[in-house]
């Protein structure tokens, strides 16, 4: 009788794969994605996606938008405050006065690496908060108010 490997803790041996190729490329941002996974231990879907939910589980990696999975690295802390906050940042962070231009949605997409649609609602919330003012399209959005330091935490 022909000896079948044993499916039970295939994903944790392909999780304890990652992790050390994680280990052993320190500039490493990305994980694999799923279909080279799949590819290269020769597993199914399921098997990645059990794999990769120990990653996340042991705060090795974590998953962005569009599907690929970014590696967590102890010493480099990522801000997880809501976007708002950490754009409201930026008033106090560059020294704006009120009245002065405030970035705009494309400029701010760019720089926390998220789409613009995510980026304006962020701003509309501001505006709502009466930190920002104008806005809309073909219109310089200005700073309405700082925030002191209780509104920003």
């Amino acid at each position: 009788m022909p000896q079948q490997a044993n499916p039970r803790g295939t994903f944790l041996k392909i999780a304890d794969s990652v992790k050390r190729q994680i280990e052993e490329a320190p500039e490493m941002t990305e994980l694999p994605s799923l279909a080279e996974v799949m590819r290269d231990h020769k597993i199914s879907r399921g098997v990645a996606l059990r794999a990769f939910a120990v990653l996340r589980q042991e705060g090795v990696a974590e998953p962005v938008p569009g599907g690929r999975w970014r590696v967590v690295r102890a010493d480099a802390r990522a801000d997880r405050r809501p976007l708002e906050q950490r754009i409201a940042d930026i008033i106090t962070g560059e020294g704006l006065e009120v009245g002065e231009a405030f970035p705009s949605a494309s400029a701010l997409a760019d720089r926390f690496g998220v789409s613009r649609p995510t980026v304006t609602k962020a701003l509309e919330k501001l505006e709502t908060a009466g930190v920002l003012a104008g806005g809309g399209q073909g219109k310089v959005r200005t700073v309405r108010a700082v925030p002191t330091r209780e509104e920003r935490s």
